[in-house]
């Protein structure tokens, strides 16, 4: 792969390739750390060229992240995106970042996030979604636009995911027909209780797709103010809750990363119960995408759902 990424760089940029190294962690693509000859570093992911799609959901994805945040909240620029040949390639800016830190980067990190929810709230009232579908993953995230929060996470998140299930033709979706037609049914009025705004989430915000930046980075040095980056995104918009839904999923993130975030702009009373919900679509794709015990995950959160919608209910009822 280095002779076709040496050509590129030469091609797209005008410099030469220093250095190639491949990167670990990814799971869909390859992924290289470029050196360049005019002093630059590049993040490059490569796949098949049927993945193209892919790389320009994330690049979209990144800008509208970009647009959004302010100095706090470092998102990496997608420098170019297309074919190479038979391979799809993204290139996107290198970040020096660091596996753990003070609880101060944390904090600052939390609150940045809650200012990129807060403000991009406002940009487009009352409609939740996104232009067009994209990925969480490699799996495809259903889109449109609807002026409902409930009935979009329901209708665009959950059922879509369930349906996927069902299609694999496996007895999980037969036993829990009746719980997840009564999870669909209660759910929208569920997640409508509190007021969600229309912000623009990160989708897919676990501990891999976020980090504070190594203290030397251009970044993080003294004068600079960005603490730390988001990245790898499956962005709409949504309720923020679903991001702190996630980062709690997987964990990853530090306490002092939701005190920041509460201390921005605290979350609405019932905001655990709701994760819940929120956290599901995630056991859903991951069980969908990669099988194993995601599936069992899944099918205890269906059942602990309706427990608490029924307990809910009986609330009501007296």
């Amino acid at each position: 792969m280095v002779e076709p990424l040496a050509s590129w760089v030469e091609r797209q940029l005008g410099t030469s390739l220093v250095r190639c190294q491949p990167v670990a962690g990814g799971c869909i693509h390859r992924a290289w750390s470029l050196e360049l000859g005019d002093g630059r570093r590049l993040f490059v992911k490569t796949n098949s060229a049927a993945m193209l799609p892919l790389f320009e959901a994330e690049a979209e994805g990144l800008r509208a992240l970009a647009a959004g945040a302010d100095a706090e909240l470092r998102i990496p620029a997608p420098l170019f995106c297309g074919l190479e040949g038979e391979r799809a390639l993204l290139a996107i800016e290198w970040l020096d970042l660091r596996s753990s830190g003070d609880g101060n980067g944390w904090t600052r990190l939390g609150a940045a996030l809650a200012r990129l929810h807060r403000r991009s709230s406002s940009l487009k009232p009352g409609a939740f979604g996104w232009e067009h579908d994209n990925y969480i993953g490699s799996g495809l995230q259903i889109n449109g636009w609807s002026p409902d929060w409930g009935w979009f996470f329901t209708e665009r998140r959950l059922r879509p995911q369930f349906e996927a299930a069902a299609a694999s033709g496996g007895p999980w979706q037969e036993r829990l027909q009746q719980p997840i037609e009564n999870l669909l049914k209660r759910m929208p009025a569920w997640l409508n209780g509190h007021g969600a705004l229309p912000s623009l989430v990160h989708g897919d915000l676990w501990g891999g797709n976020a980090s504070l930046l190594a203290s030397g980075s251009e970044w993080a040095r003294p004068g600079a103010s960005a603490c730390g980056a988001v990245f790898d995104p499956a962005v709409y918009r949504g309720d923020r809750e679903v991001d702190l839904a996630m980062a709690r999923l997987f964990g990853g993130f530090p306490e002092p990363f939701f005190n920041g975030y509460e201390a921005e702009w605290p979350l609405a009373p019932g905001h655990c119960q709701r994760a819940l919900f929120y956290n599901l679509y995630h056991l859903l794709n991951h069980a969908n995408l990669f099988g194993g015990g995601y599936w069992q995950q899944a099918e205890a959160r269906v059942w602990e759902l309706n427990k608490l919608i029924a307990a809910r209910a009986d609330t009501s009822a007296d």
